[in-house]
């Protein structure tokens, strides 16, 4: 099985919100991350499973 850039379910990606402003995300194909802009955190997408926890994501650089 490869592990290759795998996209993002589009109805997943209207449901999820940022768990600190519940802003709407982005999706980031190549560094496979939910982005939120208004927080400023990447959340990471682990074996398609977006994962939500801040602990988690990364800070995005201004």
């Amino acid at each position: 099985m490869s592990n290759s850039r795998q996209t993002i379910d589009p109805k997943m990606l209207e449901i999820l919100v940022c768990p600190v402003t519940r802003n709407t995300l982005s999706y980031d194909r190549t560094t496979q991350e939910l982005i939120s802009k208004a927080a400023g955190l990447a959340f990471p997408i682990r074996n398609g499973i977006p994962v939500m926890l801040v602990d988690e994501a990364r800070r995005l650089e201004d």
